[in-house]
């Protein structure tokens, strides 16, 4: 069974930083895409990164480019997500994604840790 484990959620002030995990069991970790969306409330649910694979350029939305950190430890199959200088708009449920080829398919998600940033 395949299954994608977040953790690393919390409230921060806006400034601050929280460092999301997310947990891959039951897939090839190399093989897969692996990510990380968000769903802020009454909004859609919108990437914020993703390691591609095969390699190619990591993505990043551009309103996290340079705060995001999108990283991972091939041999704990865990992806993280380091989120410095977090602001309110960062606000959200975030969920960990696998998927082939683009993050965009969405095979397979976590049940999402919540994030909240106050002003």
């Amino acid at each position: 069974e395949t299954q994608l484990v977040e953790s690393g959620g919390g409230s921060v002030q806006a400034g601050g930083s929280l460092k999301l995990s997310c947990k891959v069991s039951g897939l090839s970790f190399e093989a897969y895409s692996i990510g990380w969306f968000r769903q802020a409330p009454g909004k859609e649910r919108e990437g914020v990164s993703c390691m591609p694979n095969p390699l190619g350029r990591t993505y990043y939305k551009d309103s996290v480019k340079g705060r995001f950190t999108i990283s991972s430890d091939n041999a704990e199959n865990t992806v993280y997500l380091q989120m410095n200088s977090l602001k309110p708009e960062d606000t959200g449920v975030y969920y960990c994604v696998a998927a082939r080829g683009s993050c965009l398919r969405g095979d397979y998600w976590g049940q999402g840790t919540q994030v909240t940033v106050s002003s």
